[in-house]
């Protein structure tokens, strides 16, 4: 019987136990979110709602704490289309803050509030093994080397995240991947939530940053997006730069069988957990193969 359809039991904050489906709830948090107390506060406070509801998997980054780190270290910042060149150097400080500060932080806060978080990186039992990303070719038909950045590979093992969920467990996975060769690679946070959901026979996707939805060429929020309109949201220049790395990894996610994505404002815990919860509240886009799917599922 598949992950998706197996039924485990969770367990609430006091321990007992209650039967839920085992199909999860995959958040991804940006960065941006996870470095102001306010917005950690308002996380917290919504996932702390959704995880007491049924099983829940979170991915994190850590974009502006890394920016940050690089500056102070002296190092360059270099990007391209939303994916982060990382040299040796640059990895050494992605690893150290995401693992070190964001993550260890962010289950730290969550654990005072009650939520059983285990922070995890994808080294841990292999769960993010990742391949190197081949040459990444731009939106401006450049090739670039994006040196030691990881793919998630099929490959990848599970376990550990099926184990913790099933045991009542939050896992918070930091976005650090591991490679074939043993040694550690930086995974785009989008890209490995995507990959995650998959994998895990998520029921739903839910990425949470500061910007409210995908925006048109008016600057409007888009209700619906069907994955077929992607590649035109970005040919013609209405998706730039780290919203083209989300609308891939919501792409993967819907192709590897995830119902819906919904990419929301995660500064409103109103908005966070009616995301994971409902139809897409307002000022978010849900995410889907075919709108008429989405048309059936809101009706």
């Amino acid at each position: 019987m598949s992950s998706a359809s197996t039924v485990v039991e969770m367990f609430n904050t006091e321990g007992v136990g209650r039967p839920m489906s085992a199909r999860p709830l995959v958040l991804k948090f940006g960065g941006e979110l996870l470095e102001d107390p306010a917005h950690v506060a308002t996380v917290v406070s919504a996932v702390k709602t959704v995880a007491s509801l049924g099983p829940v998997v979170i991915v994190h980054g850590g974009g502006k704490e890394i920016d940050a780190a690089l500056k102070v270290a002296g190092l360059e910042k270099r990007q391209v289309d939303g994916l982060r060149v990382t040299d040796e150097r640059t990895l050494d400080v992605v690893v150290s803050v995401l693992a070190g500060h964001v993550n260890t932080r962010f289950v730290a806060a969550l654990s005072t509030a009650g939520v059983a978080a285990v922070g995890l990186t994808g080294a841990d039992a292999a769960c993010g093994l990742s391949s190197v990303a081949p040459p990444h070719r731009s939106t401006d038909g450049c090739e670039v080397d994006l040196e030691r950045v990881g793919i998630p590979d099929a490959a990848a093992d599970m376990r550990v995240l099926h184990t913790l969920v099933a045991g009542g467990f939050v896992p918070v996975v930091a976005c650090i991947g591991l490679g074939h060769d043993g040694r550690l690679l930086n995974v785009n946070a989008d890209t490995l939530a995507g990959y995650l959901a998959a994998r895990l026979g998520a029921r739903r996707l839910v990425i949470a940053g500061t910007t409210p939805g995908v925006l048109d060429e008016r600057g409007a929020t888009l209700e619906v997006l069907e994955a077929a309109a992607v590649a035109d949201l970005v040919s013609r220049g209405t998706a730039t730069a780290g919203m083209i790395a989300k609308l891939r990894a919501c792409e993967h996610a819907l192709t590897g069988g995830v119902d819906d994505v919904v990419i929301v404002d995660g500064r409103s815990a109103v908005a966070l957990v009616g995301a994971a919860e409902s139809a897409a509240p307002q000022m978010a886009t849900r995410m889907v193969k075919e709108a008429a799917v989405a048309c059936d599922r809101l009706g």
